[in-house]
């Protein structure tokens, strides 16, 4: 499983609001210290976290240089970064991007980047070659959660939808980059909210990585998530963000935690993600 690191500011805990929501420097530093305290506590619980560039990005400078200060220290505690920043472009600005921002010794340091396919599939191959070259990875968007989602990717071209399409593009090139774990290095984002399209997109595509949303906050539970992973409880990663880091405010939590003890309400929601998943898919096999 994998936390994602979403800050918004009328959300933090209310020991690290900033006095003025205003001050961009001040929610930066508190963006920093939320998103520090929060790697703290799932560092020894999940492989993987996914900073959403666009919270740091919204405060201009002083978020993206807390976004960079965040995928440190993660990397140092241990974990891996998927950069969720969903880049997508053409020729040198593609380059430029999977240059600055996929693998560990780049810029940004992420290890894995999201990436939309929409510009065809010329704009994946400088994000694949970098994925390739620095041991790094690159998630496409082929069936996301939201549910405006199908607007585009459930229209029918030739008999099959568009997600289907993207898919067998991505699972190409999943497999012509296949490590010893059966899987390659390009990923695919599908949604927890279609369970039935995730059980068909797993067997349309055996060599690709899913990254998978849309669980806990916008409705997806263990059950819902089964088919992501193979047999041998690999091939996925649950993503749960909102229900992890602002657990402390969930109403089911209500009363259990005070404002103080926030990170304990962390470690609870974690431990609880961790519980069902194991309990519901074969990623039991891996406790």
């Amino acid at each position: 499983m994998l936390v994602g690191l979403d800050p918004r500011v009328g959300q933090l805990p209310e020991p690290l609001r900033p006095r003025d929501a205003n001050d961009l420097v001040a929610v930066a530093a508190a963006y920093r210290e939320f998103c520090r305290g929060v790697i703290d506590v799932v560092a020894p619980l999940v492989a993987v976290v996914k900073p959403q560039s666009a919270f740091f990005e919204e405060l201009g400078p002083p978020g993206v240089a807390v976004l960079v200060e965040v995928i440190r220290y993660a990397r140092e505690r241990g974990l891996l970064v998927i950069l969720d920043a969903k880049r997508g472009d053409i020729g040198s600005t593609a380059e430029a991007y999977a240059a600055g921002m996929i693998g560990p010794n780049s810029p940004w340091g992420g290890d894995a980047l999201t990436v939309n396919p929409y510009l065809g599939d010329d704009s994946l191959d400088p994000f694949v070659a970098a994925a390739k070259q620095h041991g790094g990875g690159a998630f496409v968007l082929v069936k996301t959660s939201n549910p405006g989602g199908r607007t585009f990717q459930d229209l029918v071209s030739g008999g099959q939808p568009i997600y289907r399409h993207v898919a067998g593009l991505v699972e190409s090139l999943a497999a012509g980059s296949v490590g010893e774990c059966g899987y390659g290095a390009v990923g695919a984002v599908v949604g927890a909210t279609y369970p039935a399209q995730l059980a068909e997109l797993r067997a349309a595509m055996p060599h690709t990585w899913f990254l998978v949303p849309g669980y806990g906050s916008q409705g997806g539970a263990g059950a819902d998530v089964a088919a992501a992973f193979d047999q041998r409880g690999l091939g996925a990663v649950i993503n749960s963000s909102r229900a992890i880091i602002f657990a402390h405010a969930r109403k089911d939590y209500a009363g259990r935690f005070a404002a103080s003890e926030w990170q304990r309400a962390v470690e609870a929601a974690t431990r609880e993600m961790i519980a069902e998943l194991r309990e519901h898919t074969t990623a039991r096999h891996l406790a």
